[in-house]
């Protein structure tokens, strides 16, 4: 089966920066990834250059075999890429359900299916962007996505800021779209424990190369890569919540130098 997604030797960034370089990166159909690392190490960057939005400095970008390499942001958009940025861009001005209508596009993801995944989003469908608590703007960022009906979805830190009940609230959704409903997605993270147990596979992004790659659950049984790459301690416990129940210990990560403060707006924003 040929891939779903396809980037080969893949370099962007901003202005004259390469942010990442030579990336070599391949899902099928119904897979999904977590993409982990340090702030400032590039996974914000991978997203945007998926979606267009950076400065492309060599390899090619593939969805189902299409050369979406030179294309532009709103037409990869219509080939099939939903995208749910870290700064949600939902339409503030609008209601909950203007929103979703808003950008609907024929499919098994309509409004109403989103308001059984999101409760929340039906009991607020008259209410305004900007009236919107941070989860609920972020749980209406992901229906948008969905209701565009994509083939694949990338989402950008979906939980931060979030208050831990809304943050297992969100999880829980996204592992039923990606495990239940085989939706694909690419999902980055800068904690591993909030995530692995949703995702098939896991990237860690260093210096904007890929240092590490494999399974999801085999990270969770051997957290080595995550202490060596993400500067794991032991000084702070989490958990990873996983059908086997495995508690991994991990540390507040140092200072870091964060990405390229560049702000882009989603396709269907103006």
């Amino acid at each position: 089966m040929s891939d779903l997604l396809s980037l080969r030797q893949v370099s962007a960034g901003y202005g004259e920066a390469i942010v990442i370089s030579k990336i070599d990166l391949q899902l099928k159909a119904g897979e999904s990834l977590a993409v982990l690392g340090r702030n400032g190490t590039g996974k914000t960057t991978l997203l945007s250059t998926i979606m267009g939005v950076t400065r492309h400095r060599g390899g090619t970008v593939t969805l189902l075999d299409r050369d979406l390499t030179a294309v532009r942001t709103d037409i990869r958009a219509l080939a099939g890429i939903g995208w749910v940025p870290q700064e949600r861009n939902i339409f503030k001005s609008l209601t909950v359900e203007e929103n979703l209508t808003a950008v609907a596009r024929p499919g098994a993801w309509t409004v109403a299916r989103t308001y059984e995944m999101f409760p929340r989003l039906k009991d607020r469908r008259a209410n305004l962007g900007n009236q919107l608590s941070g989860g609920e703007q972020q749980m209406l960022a992901v229906a948008r996505a969905l209701v565009l009906n994509p083939k694949l979805m990338l989402l950008d830190e979906p939980t931060e800021g979030l208050a831990p009940i809304i943050v297992d609230e969100l999880l829980a959704a996204l592992k039923r779209i990606i495990r239940e409903e085989g939706m694909s997605a690419i999902v980055v993270e800068q904690h591993a424990q909030k995530i692995l147990g949703v995702t098939d596979r896991a990237i860690i992004l260093d210096r904007g190369v890929i240092v590490h790659a494999s399974a999801s659950h085999t990270l969770i049984d051997d957290p080595a890569p995550l202490e060596q790459h993400l500067g794991v301690t032991g000084r702070k416990k989490s958990v990873i919540t996983r059908a086997s129940g495995v508690d991994l210990t991990f540390a507040t990560p140092p200072l870091r130098v964060r990405e390229a403060n560049v702000k882009s707006k989603t396709p269907l924003e103006s």
